[in-house]
């Protein structure tokens, strides 16, 4: 009996010892799939950081409109926002609303769906343009590096938003920022690179761009 029961007890002892051997080896596992959950995770978030986009949003203007009903006034807010990666991208958007805050985040989302595509060549615009949008009319000229950015207000939202460090620019006629803004908008769309223009001309850049 005395053989018997030791037997037992070294069965019982060996069991153990395997059990808890199995339970280690799970709990490894069990760590090591939690370390590349995370890390996968963690990757994952990074490259959903890489593909935001960083953008420059400036609040131009921001207007308080009434309306008059039949139980009196109503109040609201209109904002009008540039909105540029300053790498050649920039958009011009208009939001209402019963709150500033809200009118804001509408201009913006409005200027992101909005953003056009314009030509950069060393830090400023390649030729001089001149556009014209309601009343308002606007001219930009290429400037020399070390001048920065000669312009207005809404102008100046638009070009920097863009990523233009050097330019110079004149507003004349409506002095009005939505009319303003759209007019340098349509400027900047007038600009195309020496290549472009040469495809249209039928000729080489060379052959325009002479020394």
């Amino acid at each position: 009996m005395a053989n018997d029961e030791k037997k037992l007890d070294e069965v019982e002892t060996v069991e153990i010892e395997e059990v808890g051997s199995e339970l280690e080896k799970l709990d490894l596992d069990l760590e090591q799939n939690d370390d590349e959950k995370l890390f996968r995770s963690f990757s994952q978030r990074e490259k959903d950081n890489v593909g935001e986009k960083e953008f420059i949003e400036t609040v131009v203007r921001i207007s308080r409109v009434s309306k008059v009903v039949k139980g009196g006034r109503r109040f609201s807010f209109s904002a009008i926002s540039v909105v540029g990666d300053g790498n050649g991208s920039v958009g011009v958007g208009l939001g209402k609303a019963n709150e500033v805050p809200q009118a804001i985040q509408k201009s913006f989302e409005a200027a992101k769906k909005r953003m056009i595509k314009t030509v950069i060549v060393e830090s400023t615009i390649p030729f001089e343009v001149n556009a014209k949008f309601g009343a308002g009319k606007v001219l930009l000229k290429p400037a020399a590096p070390g001048t920065g950015i000669i312009a207005g207000g809404a102008v100046r939202a638009v070009v920097e938003a863009a990523g233009v460090k050097n330019i110079l620019s004149k507003s004349t006629g409506s002095n009005n920022p939505v009319n303003v803004l759209r007019a340098t908008i349509s400027a900047l769309k007038m600009l195309k690179t020496p290549d472009q223009i040469s495809k249209v001309r039928g000729r080489s850049v060379g052959q325009i761009y002479k020394a």
